[in-house]
């Protein structure tokens, strides 16, 4: 703790409950945080303590994915728990017993639509026919080999054929280790790569 404090001059030392947290080195949520020693300008603890009210049980959360204005109908009537399935449906192929117990978007994703113009309409109303995101994440997962691991890395869902007779498509990308800029680069990439491939691809 004295040498956390001294790389802190006027900073806070953050007490995590390791029984939520494997490595306090990597991503450390919220929740996982009893609480805080203050440091003085000289990088000395002072002795006081702030404890944190969220600390408990790491829970989910969704609140950056559900942005105002950005609308998820393409993901059904609960966006929020298909993306989860969706998530979990990327680990299990890898392992068939994880579980994954909370997951939370860091930040707002990048969305991207596309839309298709309805022929002879003169009011040119448009209709969407694609629709694509990628979203960054943390999450903790366990299996019964490995135990609990905590990953990081981003997200993307693409979806066409929204508005045509022909039928929808999806694909899922589940990427470690890498920025919200690199994945929401490929998305427009992506989101084309469904046009030659079969009815549903994950």
């Amino acid at each position: 703790m004295r040498a956390e404090a001294a790389r802190a001059p006027g900073g806070r030392v953050a007490e995590i409950d390791q029984a939520h947290v494997d490595d306090v080195d990597g991503y450390v949520p919220s929740e996982a945080i009893r609480g805080f020693w203050l440091v003085d300008s000289r990088g000395k603890l002072t002795g006081e303590y702030e404890a944190n009210p969220h600390y408990g049980v790491p829970q989910d959360d969704f609140s950056k994915f559900t942005v105002p204005g950005q609308w998820l109908g393409w993901l059904g009537d609960d966006p929020v728990a298909v993306v989860r399935e969706g998530i979990e449906g990327c680990l299990r192929p890898q392992v068939a017993d994880a579980v994954v117990d909370w997951v939370k978007i860091l930040e707002t994703p990048r969305f991207l639509s596309a839309m298709l113009p309805v022929p002879g309409d003169q009011t040119r109303v448009a209709l969407l026919s694609r629709m694509a995101f990628a979203a960054p994440f943390a999450l903790s997962v366990r299996t019964a080999q490995h135990g609990r691991s905590v990953l990081q890395g981003v997200f993307s869902w693409a979806a066409v054929n929204l508005a045509s007779p022909r039928p929808r498509r999806d694909r899922t990308w589940f990427d470690l280790g890498v920025s919200l800029d690199w994945a929401a680069e490929r998305l427009t990439e992506r989101i084309y790569e469904l046009d030659d491939e079969g009815p549903s691809a994950v």
